[in-house]
């Protein structure tokens, strides 16, 4: 079934074009995709992790996880306040999401870290693009939201990674 997504908008008194909100309307909605699924990705691992660092990992994922959502929160509030419609079904995002597949078969803890950075990096790397993008578009405000993020995913990135560095 194809996903069906809205292309309405609302009126807004924010002084920004139609064209780039429309714009930036459209970047925002594919990275609340992306986080909506990471943050998913971030859960399965969270829930099936094995291992002598379960409790640890099991904690550090979690946390990972509700960064995710406020993520996801602050983009799809960001979307509306533009005139927008946040696109974010479960079905919407993994229909659109550019984040790879899970592997469903990951067990110990270094097999999902690695998984995780992966995935958090490469959203993270989007989000930095999207700070150049939104504000060539002279969207500021998006454009600082998505500085904010990437600032707690890069953190988060290194949480991870640092399990990895020898």
């Amino acid at each position: 079934m194809a996903t069906k997504t809205s292309t309405r908008t609302f009126s807004t008194s924010v002084n920004l074009s139609e064209s780039t909100r429309q714009h930036s309307i459209d970047i925002l909605n594919a990275r609340l995709a992306d986080t909506i699924d990471l943050k998913t990705q971030t859960k399965q691992a969270h829930w099936n992790i094995k291992g002598p660092e379960f409790f640890q990992l099991h904690e550090l994922f979690d946390s990972i996880a509700e960064h995710l959502d406020s993520q996801a929160d602050l983009i799809a509030e960001r979307v509306t306040a533009l005139g927008g419609t946040a696109l974010g079904t479960a079905r919407i995002a993994a229909a659109t999401s550019s984040i790879p597949e899970y592997d469903l078969d990951a067990v110990a803890g270094l097999d999902h870290v690695s998984a995780l950075s992966e995935r958090l990096a490469r959203a993270a790397n989007q989000f930095r693009n999207d700070i150049d993008r939104t504000d060539d578009l002279g969207d500021k405000g998006t454009s600082d939201l998505f500085t904010q993020i990437t600032r707690e995913a890069d953190k988060d990135l290194w949480f991870l990674e640092a399990h990895l560095q020898k």
